[in-house]
């Protein structure tokens, strides 16, 4: 479909960009809205602090504009100091990310840490396939652990001015949003707003109906664009620049709402021409090619596997909400008059947070009031078990024994090697089944991994340890 609109936006540019693994876990829905990418407002470090008051948590701290997020690669194995620790992920928790949009020429100009001009939580529940995204004003009034009230896009440059303890800057954004909304965050994901453009190049643009005449001003001069109203396709930084507009009726909020929409809009995109298979093959290469323009404490191993899960996730099971006037937040001035602010309704913000992080669906026809063995029957998975502990015949006794409960055991063997505790690889996410199998032997964290296939015979490997043969599970 052609473009409907007036002037050129041409911008021929390359940038790098994105973590490999966010790139396929944006593509599934959860973070597919890492665009999270307007210009961050220009603050020096004292011009931050000025607005939130003295920080507690440190006597002797001083600001830094050096961020830590801004040097170096980080890649799925090391993480700095000054960032939140990778989480380990069971594979059928809940998981949360917050998404948080910065412009990295700040520090080119030597402006100091900037803003979070975007934040955007995203969860997924593996077990009832629902996923939401909840958009966070800027202007927000909010207790900043350590620093008083102040808006919450200062959190981040905060926690990097002043080395905040647990995490930094994204530790600091994340424990700030954590006390407001009242749900743990388990990780964070930062985005370079170019990433976005190059992401949406990457895929060939996405297709936005567009409801109303906008004026959208893409990165670089002279490049501004009238989109008239109708379905459209739009390039990278058409796209970027509808969803940074900010200047239309309802300001900040209409801002969030085509957020959302440029986010669905990616995630079709992928489901419709069914390019995750490709891009997921692509991974390792597109993490090398593309790694500097996203920083996150997300392992390249996770992202894949939520994205594998989200393509699970149906439209309608997406909830999604932005806090706004005139349910969620007043307007208001700060306590000094110097600033127009928006103050928090809390109780009607968790309501908020209520609606997006609850199911809209039962466990699933299947699973709503069944046992675990049930559900893992239910869901079917191929399982291959190979025995590891040393002990002669288990493969073949375990096999037996979870075909008795109900499973689908598709293979045995040998695992080639000894296992002191038992290892799981889940190619295809089948989250029933490793919940019953963890019931079975209390899995280490570490043993669980998830390598995504294209085309795979089993859906999940048991390599049975010793521990498995000393639980006393085989009769």
């Amino acid at each position: 479909m052609d473009t409907k609109h007036k002037g050129s936006s041409k911008n021929n540019r390359s940038f790098p960009v994105f973590w490999g693994g966010l790139i396929v876990f944006v593509l599934a829905t959860i973070a597919a809205g890492y665009l999270s990418f307007s210009t961050a407002q220009k603050v020096a470090a004292s011009g931050i602090l000025e607005q939130g008051g003295l920080p507690v948590f440190s006597n002797n701290a001083t600001p830094t504009l050096q961020d830590p997020l801004a040097t170096g690669v980080i890649t799925n194995t090391q993480i700095p100091e000054s960032t939140p620790a990778p989480v380990v992920w069971d594979g059928a928790s809940r998981v949360t990310v917050l998404v948080m949009g910065l412009d990295y020429r700040d520090w080119e100009r030597n402006e100091g840490p900037p803003r979070t001009d975007t934040m955007i939580l995203f969860t997924i529940d593996p077990l009832t396939k629902t996923a939401g995204m909840l958009n966070v004003p800027r202007d927000l009034w909010v207790n900043i652990p350590g620093f008083d009230y102040a808006k919450i896009n200062t959190a981040y440059p905060l926690g990097v001015a002043w080395q905040y303890p647990d995490g930094g800057g994204p530790g600091l954004a994340m424990a700030t949003l954590e006390g407001l909304l009242g749900v743990p965050i388990d990780y964070y994901a930062i985005i370079d707003f170019l990433a976005f453009e190059r992401f949406i190049n990457e895929i060939g643009g996405v297709e936005i109906d567009v409801p109303a005449e906008i004026k959208v001003d893409p990165i670089g001069p002279g490049n501004t664009v009238i989109l008239q109203p109708g379905k459209q396709a739009l390039d990278g930084p058409v796209s970027l620049a509808y969803a940074r507009a900010r200047y239309t009726e309802g300001g900040d909020f209409d801002r969030a709402g085509r957020q959302q929409q440029v986010v669905l809009a990616i995630r079709n995109k992928i489901i419709s021409l069914n390019m995750l298979p490709t891009l997921a093959a692509k991974a390792p290469t597109l993490y090398n090619d593309l790694s500097s323009g996203i920083k996150t404490n997300l392992t390249l191993e996770q992202a894949i596997s939520l994205a594998w899960l989200a393509l699970d996730v149906g439209d309608e099971n997406i909830k999604r909400g932005v806090i706004s006037t005139p349910d969620h937040v007043l307007l208001a001035k700060s306590p000094d008059g110097s600033q127009d602010i928006l103050k928090p309704v809390t109780n009607k913000i968790r309501l908020l947070r209520d609606e997006i992080f609850a199911s809209t669906v039962p466990l699933s026809e299947i699973a709503q009031g069944s046992s675990a063995q049930d559900v893992m029957k239910l869901e079917g998975a191929r399982i291959s078990v190979l025995n590891g502990s040393g002990v002669t015949g288990l493969s073949a006794n375990t096999a037996d024994f979870l075909k008795s409960q109900g499973a689908n055991v598709v293979q045995t063997g040998d695992a080639g090697e000894y296992y002191t505790y038992t290892k799981i690889i889940m190619y295809i996410p089948k989250p029933y089944t490793l919940k019953y199998i963890n019931e079975l032997v209390e899995l280490q964290p570490s043993a669980i991994r998830y390598e995504p296939a294209l085309s795979t015979d089993v859906d999940i490997v048991i390599y049975l340890g010793s521990d498995w043969a000393n639980a006393g599970i085989v009769p």
